[in-house]
């Protein structure tokens, strides 16, 4: 009998400390970028989160 798994759903935000994570990058660097206006944010809740698309831009030029 195999189990499947279904794949894990892209999340839509990262906290700072996921998108160091996902991008390998410090986290002097993200505050650099977001301060640089490279990199973009959402307050919510009293969260910074970075979309998704708005990292995967900063990495891979694509949005």
């Amino acid at each position: 009998m195999a189990f499947q798994t279904t794949p894990e759903p892209e999340p839509l935000a990262y906290s700072i400390r996921d998108a160091c994570r996902v991008s390998s990058l410090s986290r002097s660097g993200i505050y650099r970028e977001i301060a640089a206006g490279r990199l973009a944010t959402r307050k919510v809740a009293g969260r910074t989160l970075i979309p998704a698309s708005a990292l995967r831009e900063l990495i891979c030029g694509e949005a």
